[in-house]
């Protein structure tokens, strides 16, 4: 069992990712500072903005353990559940959560996609949407926890707020506010 537990009774937590096993854990070495990227307190705003606790009616603000819930629910195998990197690929090839996925929604400044073919596609191919007619059935909608570098980071914001404005059901959405900042200073391994 590992000194420096995630929780009491709760020393690991095993998950894929990208098909390979990967044991989240509390760093273990008492010397560990954490990752530089993620070390800056002074952050222009905008774009580096303080973002609220609760980003819309109907939409979970998750912690660590919640995060962990749903990484260990996706690994007992429910499809219905996705946890989603939603930074740009660049940021998810340099440091992640093990189990994510990396399902960036390029926007304007304005929170709108840049893509919205690409928008369709996500839904359609990832998320369990169906088309109908002119718009979006999200009955067979997956749950999705999704997050970015922390809470001064507007990306899972505007990513939550398009997903609103398309019909995502707000219930099957859920936002990891300290994103990667807070899951690093925590010390919870990373890929």
């Amino acid at each position: 069992m590992t000194e420096y537990q995630i929780t009491v009774g709760l020393p690991t937590v095993t998950v894929l990712h990208h098909g390979q096993p990967v044991a989240i854990q509390r760093e273990q070495d008492p010397s560990a500072t954490i990752r530089a990227e993620y070390a800056p307190t002074a952050r222009a705003c905008p774009p580096y903005c303080i973002q609220p606790m609760r980003l819309a009616e109907g939409v979970e603000t998750f912690g660590e353990l919640e995060m962990l819930d749903y990484l260990q629910r996706i690994h007992a195998g429910d499809t219905q559940c996705m946890v989603i990197d939603s930074r740009t690929a660049d940021w998810y090839e340099k440091v992640t959560i093990p189990g994510s996925m990396n399902v960036p929604f390029v926007q304007n400044m304005a929170g709108q996609p840049t893509d919205l073919p690409g928008v369709k596609k996500t839904l359609l191919e990832l998320f369990g949407v169906e088309e109908i007619n002119a718009g979006f059935d999200f009955s067979h909608a997956r749950n999705l926890a999704i997050f970015c570098n922390g809470p001064w980071c507007g990306q899972t914001p505007n990513y939550i707020r398009t997903l609103l404005a398309l019909g995502y059901p707000a219930v099957k959405l859920k936002w990891y506010r300290g994103g990667m900042q807070d899951w690093c200073s925590l010390g919870l391994t990373v890929v």
